[in-house]
């Protein structure tokens, strides 16, 4: 039986019948990759923020809401969430609109994955936002109130801008997991990195699909360090001091 002969230059081996070369399609989908998972985050920390604070306020009304949300997005399964979004939801919509999603609408993968994901995301990060907010002193709020700011004026100047230093460590993981839970889009056809892999293994297979997916871990691997990296610049820079994490005053 031979040895198995490796062959790292795969990836600059032209695609036959096509002109390009195969990291051509990884680049492809590492660009799909950031581009999902940063539209992404942008949706996820707007609505995770709001359903956060949400959470937290006296109106039963609304903290019950949005305790639903959580509930709701957190424990079903981002693959299952894509399906739903993809697949079902433009069969419940009017049926003009629902035309629309399917046929019309620019970018249906790319949307729809920006989407789900983002949404998915806020449901985790309003956790944090929910805990950085509760592991404050109730003197905070009540001195803001006292100062005759209102109650949403009373989160967005006194509680969220400290909250929010807390909980840098645990949005640091989230931020990371972004990137590589982009890769369940596969499953609707986004040409992510992990479909450009699939892509490439199955043209090249049974060859050397070793290779390409150990450069494909690579390229997750650089990207979640980045953005490592990048929150703990962050957390460097806006540490309360003594706080935790914080060193002391």
């Amino acid at each position: 039986m031979s040895a198995y002969q490796w062959h790292w230059g795969v990836i600059f081996e032209p695609v036959p019948d096509t002109g390009e070369f195969y990291y051509q399609w990884l680049l492809s989908g590492l660009g799909w990759t950031l581009t999902t998972a940063l539209a992404a985050w942008c949706i996820a920390l707007l609505v995770g923020t709001l359903v956060g604070v949400a959470r937290t306020v006296p109106n039963r009304l609304v903290s019950g809401l949005a305790t639903a949300y959580v509930e709701l997005f957190r424990n079903i399964p981002l693959i299952v969430q894509m399906f739903l979004w993809f697949f079902v939801l433009p069969e419940f919509l009017p049926a003009a609109v629902g035309n629309w999603v399917k046929q019309d609408m620019p970018l249906p993968a790319f949307s729809t994955a920006v989407m789900a994901l983002g949404i998915y995301t806020a449901a985790r990060i309003a956790e944090q936002v929910r805990t950085g907010i509760l592991t404050l002193s109730r003197g905070q709020k009540n001195a803001g109130l006292a100062m005759g700011l209102t109650l949403w004026q009373t989160y967005r100047y006194v509680l969220l801008p400290v909250a929010f230093r807390v909980i840098t460590p645990p949005l640091t993981s989230e931020f990371m997991n972004i990137f590589k839970n982009s890769a369940v889009a596969l499953v609707i056809g986004l040409t992510e990195l992990t479909f450009q892999m699939r892509q490439i293994t199955g043209e090249y297979a049974p060859a050397n699909p070793i290779e390409v997916m150990t450069i494909t871990s690579v390229l997750y691997l650089l990207v979640a360090f980045s953005a490592n990296r990048l929150m703990a610049w962050l957390e460097r820079k806006t540490r309360i001091p003594g706080t935790i994490g914080g060193g002391q005053s």
